[in-house]
C-alpha cells in the first residue's frame, strides 16, 4: 500500500508542477522520483506541499520534512506555518489514518517531528514575567492526548507576551488545585477532546469553575463543543482554534491584569 500511495503522491506533485499526466505516464518510476527530487519544495503550492509532507511521513524522511517546514517558517513565520501548512496536513493525516493508509510508526514519526518544531519555537520566545503580566496555566486533563494542540496553544499564549506555566498532560483536579495555590494564574486553559465521550463534560467544567473562582477558565476541544457546554461565570468556551486566537488577541489588546 505504501508503494502505491507514494506513486500517487509523486504523480500528483509532478502534475501540480506543470507536467501533463500523459507525459508522467511515459516515465519510469526512477525517473519520476528523480524529477520530484529536482523540484524545489519552496515553489510548491499549498496542495503540493501537503503531498510532499505526506511523502516525507510515508518514507520517514526527516530531511524532506524539515526542508518544507523550515522554509515556510522563514518565509511566513511559525504561527502561519502551523495554521496554513501543518494543521491542513494533520487534517489530511487523520483521513489517511481512518482509511488505514498509514501505520502507527509513520504517524509517531511525523508527530514527533512536529512536536520538536513547536518546542523549539516555544523555547525561542522571550520569557515574560512581572506582577503586571498575565499568567496562564496550560494543561491536559487525565486521559487527554492532544499534545500537539496544547503545545501550540502554549506557543500562541507565550508569543503574545503572557507568562505560561505548562503543566503538561494527565493532570488531575487535585494536582491542578495544588499548582494553583502555588502560582495563582489569571487564566487556565485546557482541552477536552477524547475523554467524557460517554459522560457529561459539564460536571468537570462546573468543578473547575467552583475550584478556581478567581481565574478565567478557557475551554476548547471536541467534547466541549459537541456537548454544548455552558459559558457561565468564569468559563469561556472557545469553539475553534481561531476563536482561541481571537480571545488571546483581545486579552493582549486589553492589557495585563494588575
Amino acid at each position: 500500500m505504501d508503494s502505491d500511495l507514494k506513486i500517487l503522491l509523486n504523480v500528483a506533485l509532478l502534475n501540480r508542477n506543470g507536467l501533463k499526466i500523459s507525459k508522467i505516464a511515459e516515465m519510469e518510476q526512477e525517473e519520476i522520483r528523480a524529477k520530484v527530487s529536482e523540484i524545489s519544495i519552496i515553489d510548491f503550492d499549498g496542495d503540493a506541499q501537503l503531498d510532499a509532507l505526506m511523502l516525507s511521513m510515508i518514507e520517514m524522511d526527516e530531511l524532506k520534512f524539515d526542508r518544507i517546514v523550515s522554509t515556510n517558517i522563514r518565509q511566513i513565520g511559525f504561527e502561519r506555518t502551523m495554521l496554513e501548512v501543518i494543521y491542513p496536513f494533520l487534517d489530511k493525516l487523520s483521513l489517511m489514518w481512518l482509511t488505514g493508509s498509514i501505520v502507527p510508526a509513520q504517524e509517531n514519526f511525523i508527530s514527533n517531528l512536529i512536536r520538536q518544531k513547536i518546542v523549539v519555537a516555544i523555547d525561542s520566545l522571550p520569557y515574560s514575567a512581572g506582577r503586571t503580566c498575565n499568567k496562564f496555566f496550560v494543561y491536559l486533563p487525565e486521559g487527554e492526548k492532544q499534545e500537539l494542540s496544547i503545545l501550540f496553544m502554549h506557543y500562541l499564549i507565550k508569543c503574545r507576551g503572557n507568562q505560561v506555566i505548562y503543566l503538561g498532560q494527565n493532570i488531575s483536579t487535585n494536582d491542578l488545585i495544588d499548582a494553583y495555590e502555588i502560582s495563582k494564574p489569571n487564566y487556565i486553559f485546557t482541552m477536552i477532546t477524547e475523554t467524557y465521550a460517554n459522560k457529561p463534560v459539564q460536571q468537570y467544567v462546573d468543578q473547575l469553575s467552583e475550584s478556581f473562582p478567581e481565574a478565567d477558565i478557557l475551554l476548547s476541544g471536541y467534547q466541549v463543543v459537541a456537548q454544548d457546554v455552558e459559558s457561565t461565570r468564569n468559563i469561556t468556551i472557545l469553539k475553534s482554534l481561531f476563536d482561541a486566537i481571537e480571545m488571546l488577541n483581545a486579552i493582549k489588546k486589553g492589557g495585563c491584569k494588575k
